[in-house]
């Protein structure tokens, strides 16, 4: 990024304060104030924004390449960065409802962000090093790289495809719903209803905890897994599990096979489909012989 000028150690407060500026480095301002202006920094070129607090909507719509790093922007801050492209955000608070939506290329890392609707129809969005809180996590996006993140939520991931995490806390509900082409690697996922009617979805060396997981999916994948508090899991799914530990129920699996060490419950009806799916229990309690049972 070419530098031109510095705009340092003002307060700007009206709308569209600094529109259309190219080339720039915005340094130690404050963007608050009684005007309460919208859209300070909509339509900017090529921008280094450093820290800066910001307090005013919209601040950073249109805007094509961008860095903001080591800057803040409060809860007032709403929809902060839309349609906003080749971008790095770095080290920064954001607790702004509804950041980024429609954005493309944008690295994020380091950062603390809280916002309910993080990260609607974006692409090529990586994340990394960073902790976020948002109900609805990245809805409708796709082509995104997550690495070291520690989220927590509620409907995270859905009606995604392209999507690859690894080394990563998920604490969330819904997750991945209606997701295709995912791959969930070395992370810890907790949360209810986890991936119902997703596709093409792999979970590889991943702790997996909590009620009623991985329903109605196509070509699942679970390599080297553990399954935690994980009951009625399965249902109607196709799926090729190796899975390390006990599971406490798999239902009406509808194809494929899950190897698992133990399992509480295998149940097998009123299913609605044909379910042919088998599990092979490694360590079974007679003769130290494994045990396949269909699930049909």
């Amino acid at each position: 990024m070419q530098i031109k000028q510095i705009i340092e150690n003002q307060t700007f407060d009206e709308e569209r304060a600094l529109y259309n500026i190219q080339n720039t480095e915005v340094r130690n301002c404050t963007f608050a104030g009684p005007q309460d202006g919208e859209s300070v920094l909509k339509e900017t070129r090529q921008i280094r924004v450093d820290h800066c607090t910001f307090s005013l909507r919209y601040p950073l719509w249109h805007v094509q390449g961008y860095e903001l790093i080591h800057s803040s922007l409060d809860e007032l801050t709403r929809a902060p960065i839309w349609y906003s492209h080749h971008g790095l955000i770095d080290s920064c608070d954001i607790q702004g409802i509804k950041i980024l939506r429609e954005c493309s290329d944008t690295i994020i890392s380091n950062c603390q962000i809280q916002s309910p609707e993080f990260g609607w129809f974006c692409q090529d969005i990586s994340i990394k090093d960073s902790e976020i809180h948002s109900e609805y996590m990245l809805l409708h996006s796709h082509h995104v790289k997550i690495d070291h993140l520690k989220f927590t939520g509620k409907y995270s991931f859905q009606y995604m495809h392209d999507l690859e995490i690894t080394n990563s806390y998920l604490d969330t509900k819904d997750a991945f719903w209606h997701s295709s082409n995912v791959i969930v690697k070395d992370s810890v996922v907790k949360g209810e209803y986890l991936g119902w009617f997703s596709k093409n979805v792999t979970f590889i060396n991943c702790q997996i905890i909590g009620t009623q997981p991985l329903c109605y999916c196509e070509n699942l994948k679970l390599i080297d897994c553990e399954m935690i508090d994980c009951d009625l899991a399965f249902e109607y799914s196709d799926v090729q599990a190796t899975i390390k530990g006990h599971v406490d129920s798999i239902k009406n699996v509808k194809s494929g096979t899950i190897t698992v060490d133990s399992v509480g419950e295998i149940i097998n009806e009123d299913a609605v489909m044909e379910t042919n799916g088998q599990v092979i229990i490694r360590q079974a309690p007679i003769n130290n012989q494994s045990i396949c049972q269909c699930c049909c």
